[in-house]
C-alpha cells in the first residue's frame, strides 16, 4: 500500500506538470490580449505596453512558464490579472461551494443509484428493471443544463418550493439545504443513472455465481444472501464508478454553477478564462486534476478494505 502511494504520488506531480504545461500554452496562444481586457476601450498603446511589462507577458512563453512553476512549487499560484487577488484566496473561498455541491451531488447519485440498481438485478426483467433502465438512459442523455432550466421552472418559478439558485446559507442549515436540493439532482442524475447500470451489471454477475448457489442451497435467507454475500462483491465495481464520478463532479459543476448563481470553482474558471486571466484558469485546473487523482487513489485504498484479497505488490 506504501509502494501504491509513493507511485500514485509520483503521477501526480508528473500528471500536474504535463497538465500545467498545455493549459498554460493553450492559454498564451488562444486569440485575445489579456493586456486589452485590464486597460478596457480607453488605454492607450502605452499604457498597454506597461501592463504588459508589469504582468511580465513581454518574457519568451517558456520563461513565463518556469516563473510560474518556481512560483506553484513554493507554493505561490500568482495573482489575478483582474483584481490583483490571490489566486489561492480566491480558490479557497470558492471551493467550499463546489465541494458541498459535489458531495451533495454523489449522495443523491448514490442513494437512488445503488438501490435502483440491486432491486433491478433481483427482479431482472420485471417491470422496474425495464423502468429503471429506461429512465438510467434518459438520466444520462439529458444535458445539465437543460434539466437544471426545467427544475427551476417547476419547483421555484410555478410551485416556488425551492429558491431558484445561490448557495449564500451554510449548508447544514433548512434554508442551505434547499439551496442544494436542486442542483444537487441537476448534477447527480447522471452519475444516478452510471451508478444504477452499473450496480446492476455488478449485481447480476454475482448472483449468478457458485458460492451464492451454495449459500441458498444451505437454506440462507434470500435478503441475507443479496445483502451481506453478494452486495459486498458486487461493490468492487460500483466504487470504481463513485470514485471517477465523483472526480468528474468536482470539476463538472462548471455548468450547473452557471445555471443556479452558485459561486463555486468552476464560475470561478468560467469568468477568469473570458477575461483570458491566466493564473486563476491554471490555479483551478491544477485543483481539479489533484483532486480527481487524489480521489482515485482512496478508491484504491478502499478496495483492500472491501476485499481483503486484492494485492498492490
Amino acid at each position: 500500500m506504501v509502494g501504491l502511494i509513493a507511485n500514485r504520488f509520483l503521477q501526480l506531480v508528473l500528471l500536474l506538470f504535463g497538465i500545467s504545461f498545455l493549459v498554460f500554452m493553450s492559454m498564451h496562444f488562444a486569440p485575445g490580449d489579456p493586456a486589452t481586457i485590464i486597460g478596457g476601450p480607453t488605454a492607450t498603446e502605452s499604457d498597454l505596453a506597461a501592463i504588459r511589462a508589469e504582468l511580465g507577458l513581454n518574457d519568451p512563453v517558456l520563461l513565463q512558464y518556469f516563473d510560474y512553476i518556481r512560483g506553484v512549487v513554493q507554493g505561490d499560484l500568482g495573482y489575478s490579472f483582474q483584481n490583483n487577488q490571490s489566486v489561492s484566496e480566491a480558490i479557497a473561498t470558492r471551493f467550499p461551494q463546489t465541494l458541498n455541491l459535489a458531495i451533495a451531488s454523489m449522495v443523491v447519485a448514490i442513494l437512488i443509484g445503488v438501490p435502483a440498481g440491486i432491486i433491478s438485478a433481483i427482479k431482472q426483467n420485471s417491470w422496474f428493471d425495464v423502468s429503471s433502465t429506461t429512465i438510467a438512459l434518459a438520466g444520462i442523455s439529458i444535458p445539465n443544463f437543460w434539466l437544471g432550466a426545467m427544475l427551476i421552472l417547476v419547483f421555484s418559478v410555478q410551485l416556488q418550493w425551492l429558491p431558484v439558485g445561490g448557495l449564500n446559507a451554510p449548508f447544514w442549515s433548512i434554508e442551505g439545504m434547499k439551496q442544494l436540493i436542486l442542483p444537487a439532482i441537476t448534477l447527480g442524475t447522471a452519475s444516478a443513472a452510471m451508478i444504477a447500470r452499473m450496480s446492476r451489471s455488478a449485481m447480476l454477475e454475482v448472483i449468478r455465481a457458485d458460492y451464492i448457489r451454495t449459500a441458498k442451497a444451505k437454506g440462507v435467507k434470500r435478503n441475507a444472501v443479496v445483502w451481506i454475500h453478494a452486495l459486498r462483491n458486487a461493490m468492487i465495481p460500483v466504487i470504481t464508478v463513485i470514485g471517477l464520478n465523483f472526480g468528474f463532479l468536482l470539476g463538472g459543476t462548471i455548468i450547473t454553477e452557471q445555471v443556479f448563481a452558485i459561486n463555486g470553482v468552476g464560475r470561478l474558471m468560467i469568468d477568469a478564462i473570458a477575461a483570458r486571466d491566466f493564473p486563476v484558469v491554471q490555479g483551478t485546473v491544477l485543483l481539479v486534476a489533484t483532486l480527481f487523482v487524489v480521489v482515485n487513489l482512496l478508491v484504491d485504498i478502499i478496495y483492500a478494505f472491501i476485499d481483503p484479497r486484492i494485492s498492490y505488490d
